[in-house]
């Protein structure tokens, strides 16, 4: 059984810690070994994490009894828009249904937030096995970009919505 917490800024660095150990292991047949670390310095820094956590993004930690085995955030873009900017699970958690509860946690916490109906949406690389996942749990693709993130790197995604 898993349990969620909402994260405050003093789970900034857990989350940082995380992000180190999951992060290189999902895109490392996908992406530079460069890119990887400049997109964990961007996103998973501590004081990025902060930053988000102010300008309003939600972040969740999933535990197994006290351990971290997973972690979400979730932005607001629009009055009926809401993006899971993340959804990452420990590798050695993998299989073990965190995602499913991920992502059903976010289901309820825009509904909690949102009680009108709402779209959610999220990236994906292209790559990504992951995608599978996301098509089980009901998304579809709605469409495709390459989006410059800085330093010469793009995320090359698929956009993914549903709606709630």
């Amino acid at each position: 059984m898993f349990t969620i917490q909402r994260a405050s800024m003093d789970d900034c660095l857990l989350i940082n810690r995380l992000a180190t150990i999951v992060f290189p292991e999902t895109y490392k047949d996908i992406l530079s070994t460069n890119q990887i670390d400049y997109m964990l310095e961007w996103m998973y820094s501590p004081t990025s994490l902060c930053q988000q956590m102010n300008d309003g993004h939600a972040y969740f930690i999933a535990y197994k009894e006290y351990e971290a085995c997973g972690y979400m955030s979730i932005e607001q873009e629009d009055e009926h828009l809401f993006h899971l900017q993340k959804i990452y699970v420990l590798p050695y958690f993998q299989g073990c249904h965190v995602g499913g509860f991920l992502f059903d946690e976010a289901m309820k916490y825009i509904r909690k937030v949102h009680p009108l109906p709402c779209r959610m949406e999220l990236n994906v690389n292209r790559q990504n096995k992951a995608l599978q996942f996301y098509e089980h749990m009901g998304m579809k693709k709605v469409r495709e970009g390459d989006f410059a993130i800085g330093n010469g790197y793009y995320m090359n995604d698929y956009v993914m919505g549903m709606e709630l």
